[in-house]
């Protein structure tokens, strides 16, 4: 009895797919869209770049 409850559900997830046409998921599970770069990271980055940029309008402006 249990195989034939599994082969009801599959089937049922699969008739879903039918009307889609072409637009299938790859997979049936929830995917988040996680950024692969963490905040943090980005944070630190921002940081960098930014200051480098205001030590180097510093120093051009006390050589001008």
């Amino acid at each position: 009895m249990a195989p034939k409850q599994r082969m009801r559900i599959a089937n049922e997830k699969a008739t879903k797919n039918i009307t889609l046409r072409g637009n299938v998921p790859k997979s049936s599970k929830a995917t988040e869209d996680a950024s692969p770069v963490g905040p943090w990271l980005l944070a630190l980055f921002i940081f960098v770049v930014c200051g480098s940029a205001i030590f180097q309008i510093i120093q051009s402006i006390r050589l001008a």
